[in-house]
């Protein structure tokens, strides 16, 4: 979801000592003894203690009676935890639908799955995964015909497969493999060097790198990588991570010996990612705030005795709109830019003259469509496009002109298209929702696609459709959205639906295969995915419309996604459930708590839901670009206008509610859910199930093994069958 550099740090409870332990001590009492029960009522919850504490924004007096879960390592919360999970697994275990949703899933999950292939040292690498194992296995092989040899396998790492890979990088001359490891889901990384040859560690271990890959140097002696100081280790899960530095690691050495290539003590919330270009001639340094999309682009020049030495160049320092570095010919640099084009084009700047001429030199103008990316490959330009959220790919020459349109197999998602300059082989995945990736060889020069891997899975993709619709929302704005179900489907209005939305953050919704959104359609279920404003489907204007004081936007285009659902009578409310993670969690709150009469069920997961209090954890103060910052007094009001945890309200009908996050995200910190589920939970009026599933060993959802993943949608599509009142199989589970 949050693609930033960032940091948190916990807050303690600031009310009384004396009423907090007298309101810890009825908690504590309500673990050992059930609430009184209501006999009108077939759920219910552990009590969850309230405190004084009420803090003033702007002259606004705002309580947050269960500021005490904030702090996720205090023996009260986990005791809170295991008091919910309790109540909940409880619950799901006794579902008739779950274990042969389970049994369905666990087939369909078990079919080979592959990353895009890419080419180092005259060696092919990339990534396997045989079907049910928790974590994906890099391989490598001098060609794809070859039965290739297994370089690092993840899920000998760990017996449950919570170490995962994060990243992994080869030398240019194929003989290192540097490879990131996660552990339960953190986003703090712990790179390792492996001989590809051997297939033997080397004893260097570099601790404490959060959201940074590794760049290695033509001579192939070391990498560049990103890091934070060393936190505590007691709150490295919620402790703020300011002042990212870039470093350079030469192999053999000690961490404590990396040379720090590049700080900035002025600016504690920048980061830095820094790149070798293809030629190796220079290091590019991509310099974010937060989840702005607006970065600058520093350079330094790279040889042997000038690591230190050479200065750094703030070529593109404004932070005036979003750069991506698409490669170089010699000092002239090419960038793929929203600068005076909200779509996107690509453009080139000269280093050389850059005193004599600072502007840009525009190469592939904006288009119709919205550019996604750019790569450098074989001495041409492959974009990528998004028209009307599915992938458009054309090769251009390095003067700007069409040579080609890459023919996709349909509408979809098309990833990849990586390679060197000099190489014209290249590797992309294509995939819709009913279809999963297959891997595709592509020559830029003679535009010839042919498969290389492609995945059998147990289902017949021809039995399923998508079709895409376009809906206005509350201002007029017309909002494409793809509606996905098996053929035959009758639109009577009866049909169980899953409408599934994000919004945020210029990430765009494309067309993506899921075993899990397959099984919920085997099981009579429409999927619909709108694409809301706030992503990137149509430029950098579609993006903002859904930010700060026009967050409301992104809710409206959803509530009028669910209202065209029920007007065309592809479901109706006693049948519609809305879902979605992370800044789609805060976006299931708001729509659950400004409409609860609209949906039968919500599954928010991850979600943001305080939003006064995001920016005082992990990294939430990086998501001000989208969201503002209730430390502004104007921010505050648009943000305390749909924040869901203040604006649940006693007494109201909300819908069935599963809400799920993790003990490890140090993302969206798990503090967000369980405030919302302890408050949802005393003023849910209707009597269905309102419970907050908590998984341990777990994060955001990055490298979760596919064991987690099973077990979760499992637990899901059965909730969802006995609130939405599903034929689902019952005991003998989907068909």
């Amino acid at each position: 979801m949050f693609h930033s550099t960032i940091v948190p740090l916990i807050m303690s409870i600031r009310s009384s000592p004396s009423r907090f332990a007298v309101a810890l001590a009825a908690f504590s009492l309500s673990m050992s003894t059930p609430a009184p029960a209501q006999a009108d009522k077939r759920f219910h919850y552990p009590e969850t203690a309230k405190v004084d504490q009420v803090d003033d924004y702007h002259g606004t007096k705002v309580p947050d009676p269960y500021r005490w879960l904030e702090d996720a390592n205090s023996p009260q919360t986990q005791a809170w935890v295991e008091a919910q999970n309790k109540v909940t697994f409880e619950y799901l275990r006794h579902l008739p639908a779950r274990d042969g949703i389970k049994e369905r899933l666990t087939r369909l999950w078990d079919y080979e799955k592959y990353g895009v292939p890419f080419k180092e040292g005259g060696r092919y690498f990339y990534t396997k995964n045989t079907g049910l194992q928790n974590q994906s296995v890099i391989y490598t092989a001098p060609d794809l015909t070859s039965a290739p040899t297994e370089l690092l396998d993840p899920n000998k790492l760990s017996a449950d497969g919570t170490v995962s890979l994060s990243s992994y990088h080869i030398s240019e001359d194929g003989r290192y493999l540097a490879y990131g490891l996660n552990t339960s889901g953190s986003d703090w990384i712990e790179w390792h060097v492996r001989e590809v040859a051997t297939g033997k560690d080397l004893s260097d271990v570099l601790k404490w790198s959060k959201f940074s890959g590794a760049s290695w140097t033509k001579d192939n002696k070391g990498f560049f990588y990103s890091r934070y100081d060393a936190p505590d280790e007691k709150t490295q899960l919620q402790a703020v991570n300011y002042y990212q530095k870039l470093y350079y690691h030469a192999i053999g050495t000690a961490q404590d010996k990396d040379t720090l290539v590049y700080e900035r003590k002025d600016q504690k919330e920048w980061g830095f990612g820094g790149d070798v270009t293809d030629d190796g001639k220079y290091l590019v340094v991509d310099v974010t705030h937060g989840t702005d999309p607006k970065n600058r682009f520093f350079y330094r020049s790279l040889n042997e005795d000038a690591l230190r030495a050479a200065p750094m160049v703030e070529l593109l320092r404004d932070a005036d709109a979003h750069y991506a570095f698409v490669g170089n010919d010699g000092p002239v640099f090419y960038f793929a830019t929203d600068r005076d084009a909200a779509r996107g084009r690509l453009v080139s700047i000269d280093t050389a003259s850059i005193l004599k001429d600072p502007g840009l030199r525009e190469i592939i103008p904006q288009a119709d469509e919205t550019l996604q990316g750019v790569e450098y490959v074989g001495g041409r330009f492959v974009a990528r496009y998004l028209k009307d959220a599915h992938a458009q790919v054309k090769v251009f020459g390095t003067d700007g002109k069409l040579l080609h349109e890459v023919v996709l197999p349909g509408l979809g998602t098309a990833a990849g298209f990586g390679g060197k300059i000099k190489e014209e082989e290249t590797f992309f995945s294509f995939t819709t929702y009913t279809a999963p990736p297959t891997i595709y060889r592509y020559d830029v020069k003679t535009n010839a696609a042919s498969v290389v891997f492609a995945p059998k899975v147990a289902f017949d993709p021809a039995q399923y459709t998508s079709e895409q619709v376009f809906y206005k929302s509350k201002d007029g704005t017309r909002v494409p959205m793809v509606i996905s179900y098996k053929k035959g489907m009758v639109r009577d209005g009866n049909t169980p639906t899953v409408l599934y939305g994000y919004g945020g953050f210029d990430i765009s919704l494309t067309p993506s295969f899921s075993p899990a959104n397959l099984v919920w359609m085997e099981m009579g279920g429409i999927l619909a995915v709108p694409n809301l404003r706030g992503g990137g489907e149509y430029g950098e204007e579609w993006h903002l419309a859904g930010t700060k004081e026009r967050k409301q936007n992104v809710f409206d285009d959803f509530i009028a996604a669910a209202e065209y659902l029920i007007a065309n009578k592809y479901t109706s409310t006693p049948k519609l459930a809305v879902r979605g993670g992370s800044n789609g969690g805060l976006l299931v709150g708001a729509v659950m708590t400004q409409r609860p009469d609209l949906f039968a069920a919500a599954l928010p997961a991850v979600g943001v839901m305080d939003m006064l209090r995001f920016q005082k954890f992990t990294i939430g103060w990086g998501w001000a670009s989208d969201y503002g910052s209730s430390d502004d007094a104007e921010q505050f009001k648009s943000l305390y206008a749909y924040s869901p945890l203040h604006h649940l309200k006693a007494g109201v009908r909300y819908p069935a509610t599963l809400v799920t996050t993790s003990d490890h995200d140090d993302r969206v910190v798990p503090a967000h859910s369980f405030k919302f589920a302890a408050t949802l939970q005393a003023d849910q009026a209707a009597d269905v199930p309102t419970l907050i599933r908590i998984e341990t060993k777990s994060g955001h959802g990055g490298g979760r093994p596919t064991a987690k993943f099973i077990e979760e949608y499992a637990d899901t599509w059965a909730f969802l069958a006995d609130v939405l009142h599903m034929d689902a199989g019952g005991k003998k589970g989907a068909p």
